[in-house]
This record gives structure tokens, C-alpha cells and sequence, in this order.
């Protein structure tokens, strides 16, 4: 069995913890040792029967870890895995064993595939994503680095959502439409049109309602 440590304390953090349960219920792969939180008031606690081991610096007292970072927000996750970076880590990719996929697509490391999904054909998905439950992603779709796929959301085929995007809980977007780089799908809302880099986009059909610097 392989050591796995999760970056994250939160509630997305404690399910990615039994997805790794659920996994080891299949095939025993990986050994779970605890969370990781900058937050020192949370050292110590114990999430589901598992410890917060502390920050960043816990990395170095374990050789030939995994690591997995499970926070939602793509700009947070992004940080948190350029300060993993610092250290002699690797990036598990964890996929839930209900989803249901095709052997032509790709996942890059780090990427975590909830339960209940359905992933088609010819598919590229990038490092760091995150796709949350019961969603649907159609053919020769591509999601870039660091995005998240909050649950429910319903992708057509031809779609490229861009890095860093976040797509809101049951939102939908129609085939071959392209979200650009670090936007915001609202929930619910349904993408008919392409939807330009660093915006929110909410409403039945989407439109942009507001738009930010990447660093915001």
C-alpha cells in the first residue's frame, strides 16, 4: 500500500477520504495517514478517524508520499499545490470504482473523479481537476489544469473548459462551446454561448455578469 496524505481539512476533504476507503475496498492501495492544514488551531483533530497531521512541514517526515490536494476553490488549489511542490512528493490520481469511462481518455495526476460519474470517449482531462459527483462529460471534451466540476453538471461533447474554471452545481453547457481560462459557471445556469476568460456567468442562458484579474 501506497502512504496518502490529503491537503485539506473541509468537508470536500473528509469525502475525498472515503473515496479513498471506497478504493481500498476494491484493491488495498493506499494507506491514508491524515489531512494536512496550514490552520495550527486544527492540529491534532481527528476527521472521521483520521488525524490533521499539520502544515506543509509533516511532508518531510515521510518518504515516498502521495499527496492529493482536495479543496474546491481552483485558485486555493492551485496555491496549495505550487507550496506541495516544495517538497518530494507525488500526485495520486484517485478515481472512484463507480465511474463509468472509456479506456480512450486521459487524467493527469492529481485529479480526483467522484462518485456516480460518466466519462465517454476520447476525453482529456487535466492535473488537479476535481469532478465532483454525478456528473456527465460527453465525447472529445477537455478540461484543463485545475479545474473544478462542482456535482450534477451535464458537459456536451466538443466542450474545452479552460484551466482554473470552477462550473456550478447542476449547470449544463451545450456541445462544442469553450469556457475560457479561470471563469465561474453560476449553479443551475445553462451555457449556450462561449464564455470568455477570467468572468462569472450565471443565468438560463449564461451571460457574463461581472469579470476579474486572474489573481483576484
Amino acid at each position: 500500500m501506497k502512504d496518502i496524505v490529503i491537503i485539506g481539512a473541509g468537508g470536500f476533504a473528509r469525502e475525498v477520504a472515503w473515496l479513498i476507503e471506497d478504493i481500498n475496498k476494491e484493491k488495498q492501495k493506499w494507506n491514508l495517514l491524515g489531512f494536512i492544514d496550514e490552520n495550527i488551531h486544527n492540529k491534532g483533530k481527528i476527521l472521521n478517524n483520521y488525524p490533521v497531521l499539520g502544515g506543509f512541514e509533516v511532508i518531510e517526515k515521510f518518504n515516498d508520499l502521495y499527496v492529493v490536494c482536495a479543496v474546491g476553490d481552483p485558485k486555493i488549489k492551485r496555491n496549495l499545490i505550487t507550496k506541495a511542490l516544495r517538497y518530494n512528493v507525488k500526485f495520486a490520481t484517485l478515481i472512484h470504482p463507480t465511474v463509468i469511462m472509456s479506456q480512450y481518455l486521459t487524467i493527469g495526476e492529481g485529479s480526483i473523479i467522484c462518485a456516480g460519474n460518466i466519462i465517454t470517449t476520447n476525453i482529456k482531462i487535466g492535473s488537479h481537476v476535481i469532478v465532483n459527483l454525478d456528473c456527465t462529460i460527453g465525447h472529445d471534451v477537455v478540461i484543463s489544469d485545475y479545474a473544478t466540476i462542482l456535482p450534477s453538471v451535464n458537459i456536451s461533447g466538443n466542450v474545452s473548459i479552460g484551466e482554473g474554471c470552477s462550473i456550478g452545481t447542476g449547470s449544463a453547457i451545450i456541445q462544442g462551446k469553450k469556457i475560457g481560462e479561470w471563469s465561474i459557471i453560476g449553479a443551475g445556469a445553462v451555457v449556450v454561448d462561449d464564455i470568455p476568460p477570467y468572468c462569472t456567468a450565471v443565468g438560463v442562458p449564461a451571460k457574463p455578469i461581472k469579470f476579474h484579474e486572474e489573481d483576484e
